[in-house]
């Protein structure tokens, strides 16, 4: 529920993130309004603070000032004042109160609305009401607070506080300074004098300032936007046209140039940019002119090739054919003869593929086909290899067709160079090759039980005549070219070759094709790394030993053997194999392709670890097409 609103209130704030993010001149704009409103907020904190300070201080002079000239004059007013004949107290209180609204009249007559007086009684009750005297319609009760009064009936001196005036007449209320003391009448009777002074013009003042502070705060801020627009409007404009020639310059229009006017820095950094590109365009055709000479070259020497070997392979097969006639040293110089022909013959043929790809004049005839039948006649030309190694090819998911649009003699090509390499480097165990389709995508793995790979040679086994360990020797007589057309045949299709491999561990190969032509791949049904991968077995033996609480574990050579899984598919009928009717070279095992080029030396014992120790597996790319790169 809390994801759901988040994403909601969030679903509309994406556009001004994105252009946050993107904007350069947006993002310089928006600090320096923020920061220029933050320093205008303070200065007109501060001084706002100083004015209401300053009228606030003359106020109070003013008040204090004036108030003490009342009191005074009340003072001797009420000296110079007879007391009041009779000696009843009620006709005393009566000529006390109207003595006090005499007073009170005569001290507010100089005010002249800057100030108003009220009188009032320290007594309690009915007789305290009839003792207050205001002037201006003043109301004593609510104008006066309870701790002022309470503070001028307890001392002598002068108190002050602030307070809201009200009046009688239904004005409204307004803020003011009130200042109180308590005096003695001409009877000798105590009463509270306090002088009333309206904040109004204080506060028409302190606005005006607020007005003028906020009006000219607005204009700096949007003066400050307007200056930081322009600045940065002249420094991110060059700069977003040298984004937008490098990106023109990386899709191959290498003759955009940057405009340069001026000779400030960013004159020079256009034509140092210029120059650059310059460089660069020059440098791409003459790296492009040495290519296409190679490819040339390799091209020629290859067809030109052919016709000196046509000539050397008839000889050689009339010596083949008589060797039974030389004496035992000839008869095996003419076998060796005729095999390395055969490596000769199937060298060019990869070499005229390369130079295909490279000329980027590979095409691909996609039909739509089932990979099961490929993968049949691709068994049916290993096995006579996987018997001499004593190997035994198992396949595994090819109960339902598997069917893609694909071009059958290249996806053949690249499942005959898995599976060679798999039975030759598989240590004689069993090569399990299976098929999944799943969403767009079809798949085929090769696996294998044999030396597996090093760490890191999962991305270089694809590489040119790359080998693993030199010194190890080629049984098939590969060119070590079968990997490398091999994944120039998967880009082609738009699919994915990946490797997987653990020393000691055997290794993995994943052929991944689009079911339909150009459909983007978004992943493979089957994992790169298998489920029976070392770290796999170590993972479930460590878990099944902690839920068990003790293990047997198996280690050393007999836990190594014993980590290979029963294969499966034992009870089921063997694959049929198509007879096979293929010309000599294509029959003899030694002229297949591809069979060098991920060998590694076997870890001698006690040395690359048991079945738990030197767990490294290697992911030959990202599930994002940019496999055996």
């Amino acid at each position: 529920m809390f994801r759901l609103l988040a994403r909601w209130v969030r679903r509309p704030l994406l556009p001004a993130v994105r252009l946050w993010r993107r904007n350069l001149q947006v993002r310089v704009v928006a600090g320096t309004l923020l920061m220029s409103l933050g320093v205008v907020l303070l200065l007109g904190l501060v001084v706002i603070g100083q004015v209401r300070n300053g009228l606030l201080d003359a106020k109070e002079k003013a008040a204090q000032s004036q108030a003490a000239g009342g009191f005074s004059a009340a003072q001797d007013r009420a000296a110079t004042t007879p007391p009041a004949p009779g000696g009843q107290t009620g006709g005393r209180t009566g000529a006390s109160v109207n003595w006090r609204s005499t007073l009170v009249e005569q001290l507010a007559s100089g005010g002249q609305s800057a100030f108003n007086v009220v009188a009032l009684s320290l007594e309690t009750g009915d007789t305290a009401s009839r003792g207050a005297r205001a002037s201006g319609e003043v109301d004593p009760t609510t104008s006066i607070p309870a701790d002022l009064r309470h503070n001028v009936a307890q001392g002598t001196s002068t108190f002050q506080t602030y307070a809201r005036i009200h009046y009688t007449s239904g004005k409204a209320s307004e803020p003011g300074l009130v200042v109180g003391k308590r005096l003695n009448d001409a009877d000798g009777i105590p009463y509270e004098l306090y002088y009333l002074f309206p904040l109004t013009q204080e506060e028409d003042s302190l606005a005006l300032v607020k007005g003028t502070l906020a009006t000219a705060g607005l204009f700096v801020v949007v003066l400050l936007g307007a200056i930081a627009w322009l600045v940065v409007r002249q420094v991110v404009t060059p700069v977003r046209m040298a984004a937008g020639i490098a990106e023109r310059l990386s899709a191959g229009r290498l003759q955009e140039r940057m405009k340069v006017t001026g000779e400030d820095d960013i004159a020079r950094l256009g034509e140092a940019f210029n120059k650059m590109a310059q460089n660069l365009q020059l440098k791409i055709q003459q790296l492009e002119d040495l290519s296409r000479m190679q490819r040339r070259f390799v091209s020629d020497v290859s067809h030109e090739l052919r016709t000196p070997l046509t000539t050397v392979r008839m000889a050689a097969d009339v010596i083949h054919d008589a060797r039974a006639d030389f004496d035992p040293v000839t008869a095996r110089s003419a076998e060796l003869l005729g095999d390395q022909l055969d490596r000769f013959e199937s060298l060019l043929a990869d070499l005229l593929e390369i130079s295909r790809f490279d000329a980027g004049a590979a095409a691909l005839e996609a039909a739509p086909i089932d990979l099961r039948e490929v993968v049949r006649r691709v068994i049916g030309g290993a096995e006579p290899l996987a018997e001499r190694k004593g190997s035994r090819i198992v396949v595994v998911g090819d109960e339902q067709p598997v069917v893609a649009e694909a071009d059958a003699r290249r996806v053949e090509r690249v499942l005959r160079n898995l599976v060679v390499n798999a039975v030759e480097h598989g240590e004689g165990r069993d090569v399990i090759v299976r098929l999944a389709a799943a969403g767009g995508a079809v798949a085929i793995a090769v696996r294998d039980y044999g030396v597996g790979l090093k760490p890191g040679e999962a991305t270089r086994v694809f590489n040119r005549f790359w080998r693993a360990d030199p010194a190890r020797a080629r049984t098939t007589g590969g060119t070590g070219l079968g990997l490398s057309i091999a994944v120039e045949d998967a880009r082609l299709h738009g699919g994915w070759l990946q490797a997987w491999g653990e020393p000691g561990g055997g290794s993995q190969f994943r052929l991944t094709l689009p079911r339909t032509a150009d459909e983007p791949l978004r992943g493979s049904p089957i994992p790169l790394e298998p489920d029976d991968s070392r770290r796999n077995r170590a993972q479930a033996a460590a878990g099944a030993a902690k839920g068990a609480g003790a293990g047997d574990g198996a280690s050393g050579p007999a836990g190594r053997l014993a980590a290979v899984p029963v294969q499966p598919g034992g009870d089921r009928p063997a694959l049929p194999v198509p007879p096979r009717q293929m010309p000599r070279a294509a029959a003899d095992p030694t002229a297949l392709p591809g069979s060098g080029a991920r060998v590694v030396a076997r870890p001698a014992e006690g040395e690359g670890g048991d079945g738990g120790e030197a767990m490294a597996s290697t992911r030959a790319e990202r599930e994002d097409g940019t496999g055996g790169r």
